[in-house]
């Protein structure tokens, strides 16, 4: 089951609704190799390794110049009402993979570039790196929830969520908040 464009319009007021601040975290993945997720109470995040065991550092889907894989796509939050809003089948549809889920907006106005994000005792800084959904995104959720993220209307949303940088290591619990710093 896949929503369908009047759905994911009519999810629009209750997703901009989402907390500017101390947004509860909802899900904590890690992503060891493709297809695959561990669901943990805590995730470690370190600036040279990301996640440590997460796909990340050894398939990352873009790289610096030397080959390395690039720091500002280390960790992407999803928001937890824009999940609510495609995952809309969870016995057969996938996860989509963000390490978090947190009920948070993500839009520009409330986290624009170089926002900082307390995680845990770890610090988040948001990337200018556009999460545009993959093509994934359009093959689990449906062409109406990738046109949903990339439509000029709701770029400034960013409903697809986050991309971060790890700017100081640390751990974060599924008890935690994102913290605005």
């Amino acid at each position: 089951m896949q929503p369908t464009s009047d759905q994911l319009a009519a999810a629009l007021d209750h997703i901009r609704a989402a907390p500017c601040d101390d947004a509860p975290i909802e899900m904590l993945c890690r992503r060891p190799g493709f297809g695959q997720r561990d669901f943990l109470p805590e995730l470690t995040l370190t600036v040279d390794q990301g996640i440590p065991g997460d796909r990340w550092m050894t398939s990352p889907w873009m790289k610096l110049p030397d080959g390395s894989p690039d720091p500002r796509i280390q960790v992407s939050i999803l928001p937890t009402r824009v999940l609510n809003a495609v995952w809309l089948d969870r016995e057969t549809q996938p996860h989509p993979g963000d390490p978090i889920i947190a009920d948070l907006d993500c839009s520009y106005s409330n986290l624009p570039v170089g926002s900082r994000l307390q995680a845990g005792t770890a610090v988040l800084e948001v990337s200018d790196v556009f999460n545009d959904a993959c093509v994934k995104w359009k093959a689990r959720y449906g062409a109406a929830a990738k046109d949903w993220i990339t439509t000029r209307e709701n770029v400034h949303l960013r409903l697809r969520g986050l991309l971060c940088k790890i700017v100081q290591d640390g751990v974060v619990t599924m008890n935690d908040r994102l913290i605005k710093l």
